[in-house]
């Protein structure tokens, strides 16, 4: 449980209902009071998928389209199709624009395919669903460049020991090997977005460390 300090975004982001409880009825906080970065007690609960923060939330005034200094409202913040349909039943609009002009859906689409999709299947029903090209993890990208990178120095390193010990230019060796290891290069990530199993695709749904924005303290 939270301490007595902490302040209703942080609690809300954790999940603490009794904290909350005290802050909205005891000391008169409001569930769409921003924070500093204009981030609400809706959209902290929304974004961790607090189901029963947010409807907590909602009897006392919370507004699911309550919106942030970006045109963001709570819809734009979730990550799991779970809590994407609360919001949308408790009245969530999904036809809008941020200041940006991005929809909820156009918004989601990247990170949280399956969310993107279950809003467009409300949105449009009769529209198939959205296409997403799964993308191999920052780490995996990565680790491939590293080792692609390593190989390319141990050729080099090669092949100009060679054209020294021969008493040869290397450089037409060393243009065709640096347009080879591009080419692979550019072949490699292909093949890593090819073999991203199908269920990234629905990472929205089982990702549990998506970039959210810092809770206040």
């Amino acid at each position: 449980m939270a301490s007595k300090t902490t302040n209703v975004w942080v609690a809300a982001g954790d999940g603490d209902l009794e904290r909350v409880r005290h802050l909205v009825e005891v000391e008169s906080v409001n569930p769409n009071a921003p924070d500093e970065f204009t981030y609400t007690p809706m959209h902290a609960a929304a974004s961790y998928g607090h189901l029963d923060l947010l409807e907590y939330l909602i009897s006392k005034g919370g507004d699911v389209n309550v919106v942030d200094s970006d045109g963001d409202t709570p819809l734009y913040t979730v990550e799991n199709i779970e809590t994407a349909r609360f919001l949308v039943q408790h009245g969530a609009a999904i036809d809008r624009r941020n200041s940006e002009g991005i929809s909820p859906i156009e918004h989601l689409r990247e990170e949280f395919g399956a969310v993107a999709n279950y809003l467009q299947s409300v949105a449009s029903p009769s529209l198939p669903p959205l296409l997403t090209v799964p993308q191999p993890s920052q780490r995996e990208q990565e680790v491939v460049s590293e080792e692609l990178t390593a190989a390319l120095m141990a050729s080099v390193a090669e092949i100009m020991q060679k054209a020294e010990e021969e008493g040869r230019d290397p450089d037409e060796e060393l243009r065709r090997l640096v347009g080879q290891t591009v080419l692979e290069g550019v072949t490699t990530g292909y093949e890593m977005a090819e073999a991203v199993p199908e269920e990234d695709e629905r990472r929205g749904e089982l990702d549990e460390t998506p970039s959210k924005r810092t809770k206040n303290a």
